[in-house]
């Protein structure tokens, strides 16, 4: 076969190989990616309670489940909950049906690492009302849903979708948490009564 032939027949390759990959596009970013996305399921995990359960997302389909990441040295964290605005927020939404998970994904090595019976001496002192506090210490669930400050709040609706993602409520500067909105429970509202959420994602501050 002759040189010209040779590249007649490469040309050829390419341009169908250009059309297919015109067909089949590829897949996009966002379904590459290790991160949990507002809009999608979300992705299932199982981590161990500090009761020494196994906890699963899975277990509580049909259900709207609040995530409220947790760190003992946080300033945010232990103004919240001294403040006894966690607390109330997590017995309004339990009241209401919803399961409200604590995931704590400090590291062993962290100063702020607290073992399973530290962290319920803890929430009993601060009167913790959540379903369960979870450990996730090698960080695994915690980057799998991009949570980088506490607390890092996450709402998924009984259909398995996450609707929200960001901070627990309206007020950064954290004057006065009796007032502030809590985002989270005001994702579940609207979802409740069948409207899109305002808010689905806001920036996380802690």
């Amino acid at each position: 076969m002759s040189p010209k032939s040779t590249n007649r027949i490469a040309n050829i390759l390419l341009l169908l190989a250009l059309s297919v990959s015109a067909l089949w596009p590829a897949a996009p970013a966002r379904a590459q990616s290790a991160l949990a996305i507002v809009g999608d399921l979300a992705p299932d995990f199982s981590l161990t309670g500090i009761d020494g359960h196994k906890v699963s997302l899975s277990e509580f389909a049909g259900k709207f489940v609040v995530l409220e990441w947790w760190g003992s040295e946080c300033y945010t964290i232990k103004t919240h909950y001294k403040a006894g605005t966690m607390q109330g927020a997590q017995k309004r939404a339990r009241a209401d049906g919803a399961v409200w998970l604590s995931i704590d994904s400090t590291h062993p090595g962290h100063s702020g690492f607290l073992n399973a019976r530290q962290s319920a001496e803890m929430l009993k002192k601060w009167n913790g009302a959540q379903n369960a506090m979870l450990q996730d210490p090698d960080g695994r669930v915690g980057r799998l849903y991009g949570a980088s400050v506490t607390p890092h709040t996450v709402v998924i609706d009984p259909k398995g979708r996450l609707i929200y993602a960001g901070a627990i409520d309206d007020d950064r500067s954290m004057r006065d948490v009796g007032k502030a909105r809590n985002l989270a429970l005001a994702a579940i509202g609207e979802a409740r009564a069948g409207k899109p959420v305002s808010r689905p994602v806001t920036k996380a501050y802690g």
